[in-house]
């Protein structure tokens, strides 16, 4: 179609879409200009889900409000996956689409596993963080947008321009515009709406998803426990007025009816669900250097560890955190050191003396888009290939890797337990979108069983040698400092069974072959990974990590449709469980997708000599010796199920041409 044509078509949907609904308050709107039904007969919808999105300028609070809503929906027993919208730099400039801050809300009636595909409806501040979103492709058709008003009549032209600019494109496109008084409505309750507009906001979605209103108030009342009443009692007052203007002039009315949740709940992010496991788990020392996006986990641990004994270390840099982890893990007991890309490879050095001394030692990569600085806020699992390969000379660490909020929780657990069993580095790898997300989760059973057993101090028998490895497993005997007859050099060398400094060839090659070989004894315990959907067909998919929810609910859509796909998600990808090749001969094809950089094969100028496959498809193509394709984006936020569809979509149609 030339760019003539297109401009009429454009012109044409413009003369038959209404105009935007200004639902001024208090006073109820003229029903025969909105051309719909007034507030005082609006219809409940009943819906089995819908995704919400609140943004901001960076300091307005949409990210509290969309925490609060979530959180507050989650305890009407609905499912819930919360996402935060972060902007790149810290302080971005008010007014720009760069600057979009704020949260996204998947809420249904069954349990959410992931952020899902593009927004039902969504609050904005303003129409610049608006318009990011709306160019990002993040608004369905249909969509329903609640915009300040504010800007309408502001005194800049150009601001009035931008405004009205951003309302006609958004009418175009199908969607249901309510210009809402935000900051009138505000002033009439504090002096300064930029500090209470997210809880007016909080109240008008209370009100048009029909939550209640006490549970809302008791939601302010935890989030702001830590301040003077007043603040409490004027942020439940904007709420109110909030859902109050909602109720009155609003004709949009939704239920979502709670999943089946028979156990209590907790509503955590991921960086939460980490700190809570490393409690669980026994561990008492966490040493840390903040780093974007893992700082969270350690300021949680920093406000509570203390009062079940932990201790969190704030050092100079990131080397020296994992240096004090070392040192505590050889005290006693085993430590976690909790970092991001670019502090991970700042530890690699002091991770390769924990591997030659065999301390045990669990480092948690909370993964963001890179290289270099890359993309700080932003998700990404470009570090598989690092964490499994990082450092020089053979390096045999275990990785993981949680694939939801609730595996975050259990994910210390089980590491501190591989890391003391084997004396081995155990290397967790979360990534950004887990950190900030929010999900409910059944409330764990706190079990002895997960903690440590107390320290050995008991003597060490006469003749005993620190590194006696066992010849099958590679395990040798932990000693601690202050054993009788347990004294030896620790050192970072080449050493024998004694722990001396030695170069011979011969020693060199037995320290390396039993270190690796507690990888293969420890590969043994593992039980073979269950498929997702049909145990043969014609695709599989393979994924690792935090996109387990979107390419499974992806999966049941083509099944849904009659077509023969499968998925296998992996938790350890070194060393990988049993099973897995014989899973991988069941399909006609398989194709893993992760997001992490993989060439097109369609791309013009990539062949078989020079593609580049993503890094688990490195890891399989590898290991198994079998032909697996990879799809990925690096967009630097979460992959979208709707998109998995229509990748595994393309490739069924491929092999049917």
């Amino acid at each position: 179609m030339s760019t003539q044509a297109l401009k009429k078509e454009h012109a044409k949907k413009q003369a038959r879409r209404p105009a935007a609904k200004k639902a001024k308050g208090p006073s109820r709107p003229d029903k025969s200009r909105r051309g719909q039904s007034g507030p005082e007969d609006t219809p409940v919808v009943t819906m089995k889900e819908h995704i919400i999105e609140i943004v901001s300028d960076s300091g307005e609070g949409a990210q509290r409000c969309g925490q609060a809503f979530g959180a507050i929906a989650a305890r009407m027993g609905n499912g819930v996956w919360t996402a935060e919208i972060i902007p790149a730099e810290i302080q971005p400039p008010a007014r720009s689409a760069a600057g979009a801050s704020g949260n996204r809300i998947r809420v249904a009636s069954h349990r959410v596993t992931n952020w899902g595909d593009e927004d039902d409806l969504i609050v904005a501040f303003n129409e610049q963080v608006l318009l990011s979103r709306l160019e990002e492709g993040e608004l369905r058709p249909g969509c329903i947008v609640l915009l300040e008003d504010k800007w309408r009549t502001d005194n800049d032209p150009e601001i009035v321009a931008a405004f009205t600019e951003t309302v006609e494109r958004l009418l175009v496109d199908d969607c249901r515009v309510y210009e809402i008084p935000m900051e009138t409505e505000c002033l009439k309750y504090v002096p300064d709406p930029r500090r209470g507009k997210n809880m007016f906001v909080l109240g008008l979605l209370c009100g048009i998803y029909s939550l209640d209103l006490d549970i809302a108030r008791e939601q302010i009342a935890f989030a702001f426990a830590k301040k003077d009443q007043a603040i409490i009692d004027n942020n439940i007052l904007l709420l109110e007025a909030g859902h109050d203007w909602a109720e009155t002039n609003l004709d949009i009315k939704f239920r979502i009816p709670p999943s089946d949740v028979s156990k209590p709940q907790i509503v955590v992010n991921g960086n939460i669900a980490l700190g809570l496991g490393v409690m669980a788990s026994g561990m008492e020392v966490c040493a840390m250097y903040p780093i974007t996006p893992a700082t969270s986990a350690s300021h949680y641990l920093s406000e509570v560890f203390q009062n079940v004994g932990g201790v969190v270390h704030q050092a100079e840099d990131e080397i020296a955190a994992c240096a004090f982890a070392i040192g505590s893990s050889y005290a006693g007991k085993c430590a976690v050191t909790i970092t991001s890309g670019p502090g991970f490879a700042l530890k690699q050095e002091t991770i390769g003396l924990a591997v030659m001394t065999e301390i045990p030692l669990v480092v948690v990569n909370v993964q963001r888009g890179g290289p270099s600085t890359g993309l700080p806020t932003k998700v990404e699992q470009g570090d598989l290939l690092f964490a499994c390969f990082g450092g020089h000379g053979d390096n045999p660490k275990v990785v993981m890797a949680p694939s939801d909020i609730e595996d975050c929780f259990y994910s210390m657990i089980t590491a501190r337990k591989i890391a003391e069993a084997f004396n081995m580095v155990v290397v967790v790898l979360s990534d950004a979108s887990l950190a900030s997300s929010q999900q409910p989760f059944p409330r764990p059973n706190v079990s002895e069983d997960w903690l440590a057993p107390p320290v050995d101090q008991s003597a060490v028998p006469e003749g005993a040698m620190p590194y006696d490895w066992d010849s099958r497993t590679g395990l040798a005997r932990r000693f601690i400092p202050g054993q009788p007859n347990g004294m030896h050099c620790l050192t970072g060398l080449a050493h024998d069974r004694r722990s001396r400094v030695a170069y011979d060839p011969d020693i060199n090659q037995e320290g390396i072959l039993h270190r690796s070989r507690k990888l293969a004894a420890f590969q043994k315990t593992l039980k073979a990974p269950d498929v997702f959907g049909g145990d043969e067909g014609d695709l599989l998919i393979v994924g690792w990590g935090g996109t387990r929810g979107a390419i499974e609910e992806a999966i049941e859509r083509l099944r849904a449709d009659g077509h023969k796909v499968s998925s296998l998600h992996l938790t350890f990808l070194q060393p990988m469980p049993p099973g897995i090749k014989e899973v991988l001969e069941r399909f006609d094809r398989v194709m893993t997708v992760e997001s992490n950089w993989s060439d097109a094969a369609d791309d013009d100028i990539i062949d078989e000599d020079n593609r580049r496959y993503s890094e688990l498809a490195w890891l399989l193509r590898a290991r198994y010796l079998v032909d697996i394709d990879c799809w990925s984006e690096v967009r630097g936020q979460p992959i979208k199920p709707g998109a998995i569809v229509r990748a595994i979509r393309e490739r069924l149609q491929r092999k049917g041409s």
